[in-house]
Order: structure tokens, then C-alpha cells, then sequence
């Protein structure tokens, strides 16, 4: 019997709008963020970015400072997750889209066609919305920003009502600051 290469942790968080499964690994890094129902799709990408039979995934609490950025972030400091370290397998090409839409600011969102200029591959726009789509690390890794080319929702692993929600929530926390500045100058 072949023993995991490595050993991934588990775990629940309770957010306004589902549990988020969370897994990381000794290192207290990320390695993937789904919503509970939709288990088997995670760890489908986890084994198809590390192979089957390559890791483990076990219950276990995620990593503390894991669970207070996704609670800060849901309570509207946005900022919260940027810091928060992930690993990912992926290809190469991958890992560059996932970079990609860590630089995209909260409340903003891109095209795909956008997304393939900045990472400057134009032409890879398919490309790009199938990299989006095998991201194992959303929120954290905002596929949720990435929008049709004219301005419509598209696909989003957790459902379109979440995307939505997310895609709201971020506008609102990113406007509040801004109200509350323009009133103490009044």
C-alpha cells in the first residue's frame, strides 16, 4: 500500500453564506477553500494538481491565523486574506493566472480577455477561464472577480447567488471607508 506523500488538514468555518471547507498543511499554508457540498469537486483538484494517492486529507483544525483572516475578511476587512500564505500545485501557466487574480483589488473585477492581457497573453482567453476554473484556492485566489465580457456573472464553483454575494459584499466593505471620509470632511 503506498503511503500520501503528504498530509493535508480539513476543516469548517462558518460564514454568512455557507461553511467554507478549508485545507492546509503542516506549514500552515493554504492549499484549497471550497463550500461544504461541494467536497468532491475539491478534492478532485487536489488530486488531479498533485495525483491520486499523492496526499491525504484528514480532519484537523486549520491553522489560527487561517481562521481569523477568513472571519476578518468576512467581517469587511478585505485586505485580511492577501497575506495569507498558499501552495498550490497547478502547471506553470496556472500558477501565473492564480497570481494574476491575487493582484486584482477588492471590489474590482476583470474580464477574461482582461486578465489574459495582464498576465500578457492575449490570445489565451480560453485558456485563462479554464486556469480560473481549476483554482483551488478561491476568495483568497478571487476567480469570484473575474466576469464576462460584458459585464455578466459567469460560472463560479460555489454557485452564481455566492459570487453575487461575494462581488457585493466587497463593494460594500471598499465603500464604506470612503463614506465615512467624505462625511468627517463635511
Amino acid at each position: 500500500m503506498h503511503s500520501p506523500d503528504q498530509r493535508f488538514r480539513l476543516d469548517q468555518l462558518a460564514t454568512p453564506i455557507g461553511a467554507m471547507l478549508v485545507v492546509s498543511d503542516d506549514q500552515q499554508r493554504l492549499r484549497a477553500l471550497d463550500w461544504a457540498g461541494y467536497e468532491e469537486r475539491m478534492r478532485r483538484l487536489l488530486e488531479i494538481q498533485y495525483r491520486p494517492n499523492a496526499i491525504d486529507v484528514v480532519p484537523g483544525a486549520a491553522p489560527v491565523c487561517v481562521r481569523e483572516c477568513l472571519q476578518a475578511y468576512f467581517a469587511g476587512a478585505l485586505q485580511a486574506v492577501a497575506s495569507l500564505a498558499v501552495a498550490t500545485g497547478g502547471t506553470a501557466f496556472q500558477r501565473e493566472v492564480w497570481a494574476a487574480l491575487r493582484a486584482i483589488a477588492p471590489g474590482e473585477t476583470v474580464s477574461y480577455g482582461q486578465l489574459a492581457r495582464r498576465i500578457g497573453r492575449p490570445a489565451a482567453v480560453r485558456a485563462v477561464g479554464l486556469a480560473n476554473g481549476a483554482n483551488p484556492i478561491g476568495l483568497v485566489v478571487p476567480c469570484h472577480r473575474v466576469i464576462g465580457a460584458d459585464g455578466s456573472l459567469t460560472g463560479y464553483a460555489g454557485g452564481l447567488a455566492r459570487k453575487r454575494w461575494l462581488l457585493d459584499h466587497e463593494r460594500a466593505s471598499v465603500a464604506r471607508p470612503q463614506v465615512a471620509a467624505q462625511s468627517a470632511v463635511v
